[in-house]
């Protein structure tokens, strides 16, 4: 079985995260979305209404499961059974960053990364863009999928 996660925080989740997500369980037979947990960071959107969003998105997709990690992806790989890292690419600052990671990942394990580019009407989107017309009080509704509803 060719299984895969899609890492992510998902803070929200947009539309380019699905068009990556849709796009890439046609590629595997199983596609876990990894919900990071990184006390570090400071979210707009609680765990437990990240994961929400996206199992509402995905509910019709049987061959999706949501999950949440804390520590290193490779080591959550590991504990998944997973043998590939689904990522997105934007542009290229995305393609530096990601091959990075991608060369690191490699190094401490057998997990390979597959890249898929993002499609070129979503490209624009990112979660920090999306979390600034939220907070400001823009429409957002173009740019997320429709279960992403803040309070």
């Amino acid at each position: 079985m060719k299984r895969a996660i899609f890492p992510g925080s998902f803070d929200p989740l947009t539309l380019g995260h699905d068009d990556i997500i849709r796009r890439g369980i046609t590629l595997f037979d199983e596609l876990i979305i990894a919900v990071g947990i990184n006390a570090e960071k400071k979210y707009m959107f609680s765990l437990d209404e990240r994961m929400s969003f996206i199992k509402e998105a995905f509910k019709d997709e049987p061959s999706i499961k949501v999950m949440d990690y804390e520590g290193l992806t490779v080591d959550f790989c590991k504990k998944v059974g997973a043998n590939f890292i689904l990522r997105g690419l934007r542009n290229p600052g995305d393609f530096e960053f990601e091959k990075a990671i991608a060369h690191t990942n490699r190094k401490l394990s057998e997990i390979e990364t597959v890249f898929l580019l993002t499609s070129s009407g979503k490209s624009y989107i990112s979660s920090s863009i999306v979390r600034d017309v939220i907070r400001n009080g823009g429409d957002y509704s173009g740019l997320v999928p429709g279960t992403v509803k803040p309070k």
